[in-house]
């Protein structure tokens, strides 16, 4: 799902047939997400994060609903605690932030170690002695805001324009294959090894005046483990 409209871009600049401005306007939205660390629209996802003092942990993106929680073992994760063992908070809510919060509350008699008579969920997280746990759920945005769009619709005009090169640009690179009406034709990659599929942050979205708009959504949280 892309954060802004086809037209949104168009009028930010953006040029060429419907399918070309959607493939800048994919290339803005990733950028925008290794930027911000984000992400602007339902996304199901797994993240690790640590477990912080009195069982506090920060999650890396603005969570929308919890699914799992489990710790992180060196052998092999541990089972999911249940929904009684921790609370959820998320910064949709105006003063809140968004975290898991544990409390290893109860017990269950058919986990071999949550027990009520071995000390419930709270003995058994204290002897596997976990310092981080594994969360999965739904993060993002319910829609994205209105700066979002704004900066998607505009990075995509912007990574377009960095992309066409001047007659002269074109003239000195030899990876430019020129048609006659001095069209671009081909690019080639020159990179040998497999593209990676890991989203790392980004210092900038290429853009000072996007990251000025996107200024506001910039996170720096824990490790993001994938989507599911």
């Amino acid at each position: 799902m892309a954060y802004c409209s086809i037209e949104a871009a168009r009028d930010a600049g953006c040029t060429g047939t419907d399918a070309e401005v959607a493939a800048w306007i994919e290339a803005a939205r990733e950028a925008i997400e290794r930027y911000t660390q984000q992400v602007f629209e339902p996304t199901d996802l797994v993240v690790v994060a640590d477990v912080g003092a009195d069982g506090l942990v920060i999650l890396p993106r603005r969570v929308r609903q919890v699914t799992a929680v489990m710790p992180v073992l060196e052998a092999d994760d541990g089972p999911s605690i249940p929904p009684t063992a921790y609370r959820v908070t998320s910064s949709a809510v105006l003063g809140q932030i968004d975290a898991v919060h544990l409390g290893w509350g109860g017990y269950d008699d058919l986990v071999v170690g949550a027990e009520s008579y071995n000390g419930g969920w709270l003995g058994l997280w204290e002897r596997w002695g976990a310092e981080q746990v594994k969360v999965l759920g739904s993060f993002g945005y319910d829609t994205p805001p209105l700066l979002v769009s704004q900066g998607n619709a505009l990075l995509a005009a912007h990574l377009q324009a960095q992309a066409q090169p001047s007659d002269a640009d074109a003239a000195d690179d030899s990876s430019l294959q020129v048609d006659d009406e001095g069209n671009n034709v081909a690019i080639e990659d020159s990179s040998d090894g497999p593209s990676s599929g890991v989203v790392s942050p980004s210092s900038s979205t290429g853009s000072t005046q996007v990251d000025a708009l996107l200024a506001g959504y910039l996170n720096r949280g824990p490790s993001l483990i994938g989507g599911v």
